[in-house]
């Protein structure tokens, strides 16, 4: 069995986590937490297969050529899947500005000035007693102009600025990590979505075949009451009966209008109408059949628990970066050019040139408040990834666990409902004939009908559900985003 321990992770990448300790102020003892992971998902039948659902490609994954197309719509204009790469396209720069802090900074300077000193100063009373060439006597003012190039670096003895960009490198990865998460919800939302169009759309031609059902119950009853046999009582419960159903029939097309715009939102386009497969074929959909692999292999394929394991490396390595703070400091400065108090003397060699070079130990002495808090900072935020990647790794395994029992269960009360439509479906017909030869009343015939209509809803919605556990357990799976 594996299991996860505080500071121990990494099935995915192997890697070994200790909060880093620091001399200077000792943060308090991480809490010992663990995640077990199981051995199975507790179902028999699937999990046994060394394959994996989640290895296959979305576009081998669904079958629906419409489906297909309206997923790879969504994956080209979704707004929030480009703002998240965006995301990834700060994260890069970040990686830049860090490695930049490594190399030497460069630049070219250009000065000009001028500096009038009192006479009775010691720099005054120097320069009036000064010839700056035989007969020639220090300017008053003294203009000053130079042309020089100069380096700063700052040497990383504590491998701070390389730790700094390790981490930004791993926060990069975790918001490509982030993406494929990204993706593989978006996926699973326009099949949600595209299925329960579906489903709607069968659901109005159950209503309109009930509506014309009633209707021809509503006309034997009216041919009854006129012979005698029936009453107007009859013949309003059977009106209403149809004003109901007409009713239900504008609240679909509603629900259909707003699930249209949803897809549409998910695709960024503004709305039209969505282009799918027959209503008439839903019920005969099977879902796509459903291999979950081995537990392990969870942790390789669900970007979310890879994205998690990122930031917390990252975190690690912000930890190493505050506790260097603590060190002195090596910075080395350097410069070359030209200086003269005229222009026409600035190439005049060897007395024009400058140059200097020189180094800076500083270190922290008194008053690290500053220093301290963030080295504590950074601890606890490595506490807060590492709790959310036991988070994470749970939850993973929670949600793969839940949809392949609904997967079982949603296939046994399939059938049940089926058996009872079929037998409502024949209670209707017998109904009709024992009322058209007066054998039962209308209360009767009223009561079939609403069965039959409620019990075929309500299939169309099991098998919705059917269809939208095995989109939802791909997904979990980790499918979806290569």
């Amino acid at each position: 069995m594996y299991k996860f321990k505080s500071y121990q992770y990494g099935i995915a990448l192997g890697i070994c986590l200790t909060v880093a300790g620091c001399k200077a102020p000792a943060p308090e003892a991480a809490p010992t937490t663990s995640t077990p992971v199981p051995e199975s998902f507790g179902i028999t039948a699937q999990t046994q297969d060394s394959n994996n659902t989640s290895a296959l490609q979305w576009k081998d994954y669904f079958k629906d050529q419409n489906l297909v197309d309206l997923i790879d719509v969504a994956l080209k204009n979704n707004q929030e899947l480009n703002i998240t790469l965006q995301e990834i396209e700060i994260a890069k720069n970040d990686i830049r500005v860090k490695k930049g802090l490594l190399l030497p900074t460069v630049g070219v300077r250009a000065g000009a000035g001028v500096e009038k000193v009192g006479r009775y100063t010691s720099q005054g009373a120097g320069d009036a007693t000064t010839e700056i060439k035989p007969g020639v006597e220090t300017p008053d003012p003294l203009g000053d102009f130079t042309i020089s190039a100069y380096a700063n670096w700052e040497v990383d003895i504590w491998k701070k600025l390389r730790n700094s960009k390790k981490a930004a490198l791993n926060r990069y990865l975790a918001t490509v990590e982030g993406k494929n998460f990204v993706i593989t919800n978006l996926i699973a939302e326009v099949a949600d979505s595209y299925y329960e169009l579906m489903a709607l759309d069968t659901q109005l031609d159950i209503v309109n075949q009930t509506i014309k059902l009633q209707t021809n119950a509503l006309e034997i009853v009216k041919i009854q009451k006129q012979a005698a046999r029936a009453t107007e009582l009859g013949v309003k419960k059977f009106e209403a009966e149809v004003l109901t159903s007409r009713s239900m029939e504008f609240d679909i097309r509603q629900q259909i209008k707003e699930a249209e715009n949803k897809i549409n939102f998910l695709l960024g386009r503004y709305p039209q109408e969505i282009k799918r497969t027959t209503s008439t074929n839903f019920l005969s959909l099977l879902p796509a059949a459903v291999s979950s692999g081995i537990p392990s292999q969870l942790l390789a394929n669900r970007p979310d628990v890879k994205q998690a394991e990122l930031e917390l490396v990252a975190a690690k390595l912000d930890v190493k970066v505050a506790r260097a703070e603590f060190y002195p400091s090596l910075d080395i400065s350097a410069a070359v050019g030209v200086n003269a108090f005229k222009p026409s003397y600035l190439f005049t060699f060897p007395e024009s040139i400058l140059y200097s070079l020189a180094g800076d130990l500083a270190a922290p002495l008194i008053n690290r408040n500053a220093i301290k808090a963030e080295f504590a900072s950074a601890n606890a935020r490595q506490l807060q990834a590492l709790y959310n990647y036991d988070r994470t790794v749970l939850n993973a395994y929670l949600e793969v666990s839940n949809q392949l029992s609904k997967i079982e269960n949603l296939q046994k009360g399939y059938d049940l409902k089926s058996q009872q439509v079929d037998a409502l479906n024949t209670s209707i017909d017998v109904s009709n004939d024992l009322f058209k030869s007066a054998r039962v009343d209308y209360f009767e015939v009223l009561m079939t009908q609403r069965d039959a209509l409620e019990a075929k809803l309500e299939l169309v919605d099991t098998k919705k559900e059917q269809l939208n556990a095995a989109v939802h357990v791909y997904r979990d799976l980790g499918g979806g985003w290569k």
